[in-house]
């Protein structure tokens, strides 16, 4: 190939590639002797057109003046249609979301909680027996551990023993008032026996004296009824010293009873205790609920106070810690939709039982000290209590277990779930 061919070549390529608005020039007749070599169109530089010329005509426009059906859409109407309604169907369902979502309130802050507590024994002993194992449920009165009763029982019967011995002690006293009380009405009958002698020789005395005096009688039998009045007199002071010494003997048995009366509460106050001292060999069960970290095994020497094990009880709830931004519509008996997380599947009911009154840092161990140093505004967190109102009882919940808890906090239908009753 010659090389002016080539360089003809090369001037078509660079035309095509610098666009459509090209000057030609006219080709020059061929000759014999040297070869054709054709014009190529040259860009034009600078304007198009010149003063008072027309502008060049564009390719893609037809020469009738009217625009090329160019445009996506007038091109593709169906593919249009198709994109418009899935727009309007996008906003759509992206308003219906909105709208549902903001009358609800949602956090991952969230626990199970319980008022779970270590069993101990309140006695020192050997465990004889611990019929429950790990994780197992139980009721209020199921026996958790047994000690040995063995020196707690002979303490019991010591006590009633000793019982025994202040109500025999009590009888004793009861009938020596008996027999004092029957001394006394002994002595009161001699004193009233005194007092009538008394009478009759106060009155012989009278009469013989006056006989005395008249010259009737002698002054023997004067002074002899003198004498017995004297005697008498004598009778009735010793018959009344002998019944108030038998009435204070009946004041000293009286507080000798109320003495024994103490002693007999003492001594069932004894065995009372060595009762309950006998009962605490027993650890039972004071609720329903499940045993957890078993630590007691037969055989082992306890204290009063040693942890036998862990009991989570059936009454748990959950502690939800929402932003305080969060509560502004957030009231007690709210419903409540809780998600647990280990069982994925299951939907909870339940409602809002109290707000805590205050943050959960205010109340820690260490709380924040705000008035201190540099501060940074934060939103804190407040714990919130939902009670579980069909809490499931084949599957095990315990403290510290997730919920995602969702409450509603405006109880007006959404359009999404009008549109779930329509349909």
């Amino acid at each position: 190939m010659s090389e002016d061919n080539v360089l003809q070549r090369n001037a078509i390529a660079q035309a095509e590639s610098e666009g459509p608005h090209l000057v030609w020039s006219e080709p020059a007749a061929p000759s014999n002797d040297e070869p054709v070599v054709a014009r190529v169109p040259l860009r034009q530089k600078g304007p198009a057109t010149e003063p008072g010329a027309s502008p060049p005509r564009n390719p893609a426009q037809p020469v009738s003046g009217k625009p090329r059906a160019g445009n996506f859409l007038g091109r593709r109407p169906m593919v249009s249609a198709i994109g418009g309604i899935l727009l309007a169907s996008v906003l759509g369902a992206g308003f219906i979301y909105l709208d549902n979502a903001e009358r609800f309130q949602s956090t991952d802050d969230a626990f199970i909680a319980a008022r779970q507590s270590s069993l101990a024994p309140k006695v020192s002993g050997y465990i004889t027996a611990v019929p429950v194992t790990d994780n197992q449920h139980v009721v209020a009165g199921d026996v958790i551990a047994r000690i040995d009763d063995r020196d707690y029982r002979i303490a019991l019967e010591q006590a009633e023993a000793q019982v025994a011995a202040a109500q025999a002690s009590i009888a004793n006293i009861d009938a020596q008032l008996d027999v004092q009380a029957a001394q006394i009405n002994a002595n009161q009958a001699q004193v009233d026996q005194a007092q009538a002698a008394l009478v009759f020789a106060e009155q012989q005395a009278a009469r013989y004296e006056h006989l005395e005096q008249t010259g009737y009688g002698s002054v023997q039998n004067a002074q002899q009824y003198s004498s017995q009045l004297h005697q008498q007199q004598a009778a009735l002071a010793s018959a009344q010293a002998t019944l108030k010494l038998a009435q204070r003997q009946l004041e000293s048995l009286k507080a000798q009873r109320k003495s024994a009366v103490a002693n007999l509460a003492q001594a069932e106050a004894q065995r009372d205790q060595a009762k309950l001292n006998l009962s605490y060999t027993t650890v039972t069960a004071a609720q329903s609920g499940r045993v957890v970290n078993l630590g007691a095994a037969a055989g082992q020497f306890v204290q009063p106070g040693t942890n036998l094990t862990i009991f989570v009880p059936d009454q748990i709830w959950v502690t939800a810690n929402f932003k305080e931004i969060q509560l502004d519509h957030m009231r007690p008996g709210d419903p409540v939709t809780l998600q647990i997380d280990a069982y994925p599947g299951r939907t909870i009911r339940g409602h809002v039982d109290s707000v805590q009154p205050g943050s959960g840092t205010a109340f820690s161990l260490l709380p924040a000290q705000n008035a201190t140093g540099n501060y940074v505004k934060i939103v804190q967190r407040v714990p919130v209590k939902i009670v579980m109102d069909n809490p499931p009882t084949d599957v095990a919940l315990g403290p510290g277990m997730s919920v995602v808890p969702s409450v509603r906090i405006n109880p007006a239908p959404s359009y999404y779930e009008r549109l779930r009753k329509i349909l």
